[in-house]
């Protein structure tokens, strides 16, 4: 359980880190990625780089996400009232 404290500093967190500063970021990229890169690369209908590093392949699969519109947030709904 998170206290009070930690969720309000939540923003500051450096959990979220530009791919370009990763330490790893120049290993190849994971058996994960590549899947996923691959499904978004042919939904996409781009080609699929397969020489992609971890950072390369972090950006590009946001770049795919945005143009297929994956992982992108379906709109939230208002309660309805009296709910």
């Amino acid at each position: 359980m998170t206290d009070k404290q930690t969720q309000e500093h939540a923003a500051e967190s450096n959990t979220i880190k530009d791919p370009a500063d990763w330490t790893t970021g120049d290993e190849a990229m994971t058996g994960a990625q590549r899947s996923y890169l691959k499904t978004l690369s042919e939904e996409a209908k781009v080609p699929f780089d397969e020489n992609l590093t971890k950072a390369e392949a972090s950006t590009r699969i946001d770049e795919l996400q945005h143009q297929t519109g994956r992982g992108v947030a379906a709109p939230q709904s208002a309660p309805e009232p009296g709910a």
